[in-house]
């Protein structure tokens, strides 16, 4: 069947099918497994006359809809996911309905919309106004762009024009101590590899980077280009790299410093005069992601720099009818998508509806609701907690005392597989000093203590069961 301009006219059908469905779905959200573990969706065929509305929407309520995660709940706190709050939904749901295209500016507010976002999360941070960028789809392409960035900058200083004419002949070294996997995505992309890499160490019982050994580093190479790959809250244990002495040392070898601070980022809004990420003002880039603790839906991170003539020449669209001023290049210029939706709204609202106060307070809630679940955690019998709480991340494992590290192991992976499979909550894997771990990221604006508790009787009723059931001593 084909859709006709008169489609329009059940409108009003579609928006009471819309507004059932999703107060259904949200009204229903605590009580939903959190994560769908069960069988995949049937593999039919494509239907060639198309089955109408009312079937697929038979389809969607029958097969999708209740096999969905509770992804944007209190419980899922598996990898660092935010759930999107009302505003931010609201204005998802219009970016939809205005449709607009923000590849080049002229023809919509839009894209001043996207600047004044921009702006204001430079505010939020207490970013230099030098920081300009891109609306991003995510942390990962924003990674992306800062490789990109940073392959034309080291280019031009071997007299190499990257963009205009490859990387034959280029020669850039790439510093890393526990970089994201984004970030070596965004390298294999980038053609500069992500086993091509120098291995800094990191600091005694840590993840962050070792301030002295990528000194050393850095005198020992005879790369022409040099690019730095920095963190604000590691993956795992949350540490952040001393930004500041590390852009000393990357000025004083002129080398472009990238950050990856997708959630490191908002510690301040928090810590005023004493950031952790004190020095992050000084760096080349940024990575920023907005769909975890700013709490919008996905897809939406952001790509910070103080070189957008380098971001303008790694992604200028060189097409006459797409010309675009490089005094303020359009957005198509500026990343990877030509086409681009109107992903910077929820942003937007985000930030009039609730201020920077509003956003602080959730994200303070967060890191103290992570330390109870992590004092908890310590006074247990059944279970070890592996690192003391610094942010929003807790890892855990079930009390392995006596285990070989395989037996541990072995435990570990089967009491996360026993946590998931209650529906209560969603945890993922980790590893830490070479042993495995249970981690759990608190990052929604809707967790409160009431969710510690849960999840907590639910770690203790998988405890106890394994007690009556399993000898891991014995096996």
């Amino acid at each position: 069947m084909q859709p006709t301009k008169s489609d329009w006219h059940h409108l009003d059908t579609y928006l009471k099918v819309f507004s059932q469905i999703s107060q259904n779905f949200l009204a229903d959200l605590d009580e939903r497994n959190v994560a769908y573990l069960g069988e995949p969706l049937e593999n039919k065929p494509l239907s060639s006359s198309g089955e109408g509305f009312e079937k697929a929407l038979e389809t969607l309520c029958d097969k999708v809809i209740p096999n969905l995660s509770a992804s944007r709940g209190s419980r899922y706190w598996g990898f660092v996911t935010g759930g999107a709050t009302p505003v931010a939904t609201f204005a998802d749901w219009l970016v939809a309905t205005f449709d607009q295209n923000l590849s080049k500016g002229g023809d919509s507010i839009a894209t001043d919309v996207e600047r004044q976002t921009l702006r204001w999360l430079c505010e939020l941070f207490d970013l230099p106004e030098c920081f300009q960028g891109i609306i991003t789809t995510g942390a990962t392409s924003a990674n992306f762009l800062g490789v990109l960035c940073a392959r034309q900058y080291l280019g031009k200083q071997q007299n190499i024009d990257v963009a205009e004419n490859g990387i034959n002949g280029l020669d850039i070294e790439v510093f890393v101590a526990t970089p994201h996997a984004s970030m070596l995505k965004s390298l294999a992309m980038a053609g500069l590899g992500r086993r091509n890499l120098t291995q800094v160490n990191c600091e005694p019982d840590s993840e962050a980077m070792s301030v002295c050994d990528l000194e050393l580093k850095l005198n020992q190479s005879v790369a022409k280009g040099k690019l730095v790959i920095a963190s604000a809250a590691t993956v795992t244990t949350t540490d952040f790299d001393d930004l500041k002495a590390i852009a000393l040392l990357t000025k004083k070898h002129r080398a472009w410093l990238h950050v990856d601070a997708a959630f490191g980022l908002f510690e301040r809004l928090l810590n005023k005069e004493e950031y952790l990420t004190d020095g992050v003002e000084l760096v080349d880039s940024i990575t920023v992601d907005n769909h975890k603790w700013l709490n919008v839906p996905y897809e939406s991170g952001v790509f910070l720099t103080r070189h957008l003539d380098m971001l303008y020449e790694s992604c200028d669209v060189p097409a006459p009818y797409l010309i675009s001023n490089p005094e303020t290049p359009d957005f198509m210029s500026l990343g990877v998508e030509n086409s681009r939706r109107f992903r910077a709204l929820p942003v937007w609202m985000t930030l009039l509806a609730y201020g920077k106060a509003g956003v602080a307070g959730w994200v303070d809630k967060n890191i103290k609701l992570a330390r109870l679940f992590a004092k908890k955690i310590e006074s247990s019998e059944d279970y070890e907690l592996m690192l003391p709480c610094q942010l929003n991340v807790v890892l855990f494992r079930p009390d392995c005392h006596g285990l070989t590290e395989n037996k541990a192991r072995e435990k570990t992976q089967y009491f996360l597989q026993k946590i998931n499979q209650s529906g209560r909550v969603f945890l993922s894997p980790g590893e830490w000093r070479g042993q495995s771990v249970i981690r759990a990221a608190l990052s929604s604006w809707e967790t409160q203590a009431i969710d510690i508790d849960i999840v907590f009787d639910v770690l203790l009723s998988v405890a106890k069961v394994d007690k009556m059931n399993c000898s891991w001593l014995g096996n």
